[in-house]
């Protein structure tokens, strides 16, 4: 029988995890195209991997034409590194909070409390405009602070980022138009703080504006990368508690999480405690599936249970996205998959 999801309940937090080779981001493809088609809903993708970058390329299979023609005429845009450009992905450093700043620079208030104490009063006389221009002023200023900071910023390379707005138009200034979609491909950078730099804006700005109540839908692919208890630097803490608040207090005003990972362990549970959307695809691991056994415990054990023996494509779906636990195989993707399996080389015969 055909199976469907509510997409007026994708109001909830929804988790969606599958281990490698069974099929999560070809199946989470599959629902954000039908999303696209069924609601008018917005979203944002965290893209890691450049799995849906093509989200906008149709791929007609037979009688699946005319939902692939609603696709193409749907507001997608895909946002990457790379020059300047309208498809480019930066950041505006000076539209940044000052913790946030400090989280770019791996300041603590109190561990680093000289260095922070001379960008609490940089901000404050002259402001921040971009990390280019902060090197010459705390040059200019006689504090041993102040030279503290600017070598810091020089040893991070943070001037050589590529993220960096200057005068191009800034992510935030794009989600702000609402798109149907936003693919943001995090996996270019130079440098691996980049894409958290990203996420961190886009995240802060969207809870910065929650008063709007603007709904949105904030799908972030292989979570594990942004959401882990076990990340501990200044800027993935920034970006885990973030999440947690959003995941805590969001739904409310219109921020609603779609997670997808590997490894649910891996996942901070305080976060994973506020999904009440489940789509649980092939996992062999016992201590994940305990784990999500507990926090979802409105899914019968026996549906649990046969998530080892799942094939390739197939998912257990349950939540209020779906009248009941329900165990399904996925269509076919209207759209081209980004981040398709590479094929073994092959000798001619």
């Amino acid at each position: 029988m055909p199976a469907r999801l509510l997409p007026n309940r994708f109001n909830r937090h929804t988790f969606w995890c599958g281990q490698s080779g069974s099929g999560k981001t070809y199946a989470l493809g599959v629902v954000l195209e039908q999303i696209l088609i069924h609601s008018a809903l917005p979203m944002v993708i965290l893209d890691p991997n450049a799995d849906f970058v093509r989200l906008s390329e149709p791929n007609s299979h037979g009688g699946q034409a005319g939902a692939a023609s609603v696709i193409a005429d749907r507001d997608i845009q895909i946002l990457r590194p790379g020059p300047t450009g309208p498809d480019s992905l930066r950041v505006r450093f000076r539209d940044m909070s000052l913790q946030s700043k400090a989280a770019v620079l791996r300041l603590h208030p109190l561990t680093d409390h000289a260095e922070y104490n001379e960008l609490i009063h940089l901000e404050q006389t002259v402001g921040i405009v971009s990390p280019e221009l902060i090197v010459p002023t705390l040059r200019a200023r006689e504090s041993k602070a102040a030279q503290t900071l600017a070598a810091r910023i020089e040893n991070l390379r943070v001037t050589e980022w590529q993220v960096w707005a200057a005068g191009a138009k800034a992510v935030t200034d794009v989600l702000e138009e609402r798109p149907d979609a936003t693919v943001l491909d995090l996996g270019g950078f130079a440098y691996p703080d980049e894409s958290l730099v990203v996420a961190l804006a886009v995240l802060d700005d969207l809870w910065e504006k929650r008063e709007q109540r603007r709904p949105i839908l904030i799908v972030i692919d292989e979570a594990h990368n942004l959401c882990s208890a076990e990340q501990n630097s200044p800027l993935n803490v920034a970006v885990r508690e973030r999440i947690i608040q959003i995941a805590a207090e969001g739904r409310k005003f219109g921020l609603w999480l779609l997670l997808s990972t590997q490894r649910p362990s891996r996942v901070h549970p305080s976060i994973i405690s506020q999904c009440d959307n489940l789509a649980l695809m092939k996992m062999s691991s016992p201590h994940d599936l305990e784990e999500l056994a507990t926090i979802f415990g409105f899914v019968p054990a026996a549906m649990f249970a046969r998530s080892p023996g799942f094939r390739q494509g197939e998912a257990l779906f349950a939540g209020g996205f779906v009248p009941a636990p329900t165990i399904v195989t996925m269509g076919a993707r209207l759209t081209h998959e980004g981040g398709a399996d590479v094929g073994v080389p092959m000798r001619q015969p």
